[in-house]
């Protein structure tokens, strides 16, 4: 847990991982009475035991129409591996047979308790807190190779989550905070999720109509333009790369890319 300077602070003792029950109790925690951690240690994911990764396509207006389609009626559902989850500074590794690995800063958001047929009014009371998520895709994958988004989105380390879950009380209002990519240090994506097609807590409601949520969920909740897709001429990850993504309060991710 990160305490009001900063710190890394320990929370071996109280909980044995951030999942399940203990996503609704973290507000509750005062980070000041535990133990410093010292050095620079790994960041994991910020979620653990995530069983459901979802994922909500051209949800961005100014996206959709990069990628030259028509703004969804309704939301865009499809599912990433879970094993595709990695922490929000590891390596990123292009599959074998990759040749159009693309980027995409998203908005993540954590469910905190089973919601199952929630009105829309309430579906923000069901969230345990925000974080950043890469949605790696595989454009070749997705579109190329019988048009399976989850066949493009599930390659191993095509999942980045962090550094931090963020709760609903320091982030405000979902639907205003600025998202931004960059690509060697080249901003690539810059938006805000004002420009969501559907917001966050109509996404809930929607998807809770459909199957129950439970705690640890995790939904990604779209990207605004710039992904290498839309790019004239079109530009993909290759090796060597290194990708920054920043979303206002959630903190920062950095990731290589390398070759499996």
């Amino acid at each position: 847990m990160l305490d009001n300077a900063g710190n890394l602070r320990d929370l071996t003792g109280l909980v044995r991982d951030i999942a399940g029950v203990v996503l609704t109790n973290l507000p509750k925690i005062d980070p000041e009475g535990l133990p410093l951690i010292q050095g620079n240690p790994r960041l994991g994911p910020p979620v653990g035991q995530v069983g459901k990764f979802i994922g909500i396509g051209l949800n961005y207006s100014d996206h959709a129409a990069e990628a030259g389609m028509a703004e969804p009626t309704e939301p865009i559902m499809f599912l990433k591996a879970t094993s595709a989850i990695i922490g929000p500074d590891d390596n990123v590794c292009l599959p074998r047979e990759s040749h159009k690995a693309d980027w995409e800063v998203e908005l993540g958001v954590v469910i905190g308790k089973p919601a199952k047929y929630v009105r829309e009014t309430q579906a923000l009371d069901y969230v345990a807190g925000y974080c950043i998520v890469n949605d790696v895709s595989e454009r070749e994958f997705q579109i190329e190779r019988g048009g399976q988004w989850t066949k493009g989105k599930s390659s191993d380390t095509f999942g980045p989550i962090g550094p931090w879950l963020v709760t609903p009380d320091e982030v405000g209002d979902p639907q205003d905070l600025d998202l931004s990519l960059d690509i060697n240090g080249k901003r690539l994506q810059t938006g805000n999720t004002s420009s969501m097609v559907f917001g966050v807590a109509e996404i809930i409601s929607y998807l809770s109509q459909i199957m129950t949520l439970h705690p640890g969920d995790v939904i990604a909740t779209g990207t605004p333009p710039g992904v290498g897709m839309g790019q004239k001429p079109q530009r993909f990850l290759v090796e060597g790369d290194v990708m920054e993504l920043e979303i206002t309060g959630l903190g920062r991710q950095r990731q290589e890319v390398v070759r499996d």
